[in-house]
């Protein structure tokens, strides 16, 4: 196959668009902390701070998901740049790190999105039980 420069372009609005779902996420869980952190100090309750432990773990996912996707994004444009220059042995493989970092950065926000519906679960049986 040959590679050529728009190929790694089209990498470009996939790679945007899944970085602003990520901060999306990441902005969303700031202030679950932010909330839950005031609820902890006012209750230090057992279950607060099982939540506040499991965002942290996702916030960590969240952090290497954005880290990832930026690589993905970087090693494109090196790839455009090496194509551009005639290096086209050495772009074929750039890109194919940036479409390996792609795949990791996916498969952690398929991780996160499990351990996300996991917890809203776990949060929905406890209202259930109250009822």
């Amino acid at each position: 196959m040959t590679l050529t420069m728009g190929i790694p372009a089209l990498l470009f609005p996939a790679i945007s668009l899944t970085m602003l779902a990520y901060n999306a996420r990441y902005l969303a869980i700031a202030a679950l902390i932010r909330q839950l952190h005031k609820e902890y100090l006012d209750s230090r309750s057992k279950n607060t701070g099982l939540q506040i432990k499991n965002l942290r773990k996702r916030l960590w996912l969240i952090r290497n998901m954005q880290a990832i996707a930026i690589i993905s994004f970087l090693t494109s444009v090196i790839t455009m740049f090496l194509l551009y220059v005639e290096k086209n042995s050495l772009a074929n493989l750039i890109f194919g790190i940036s479409l390996f970092a792609l795949m990791i950065s996916l498969f952690l926000s398929f991780i996160e999105v499990q351990i996300s519906t996991k917890a809203l679960s776990i949060r929905l049986d406890r209202i259930e039980e109250n009822n």
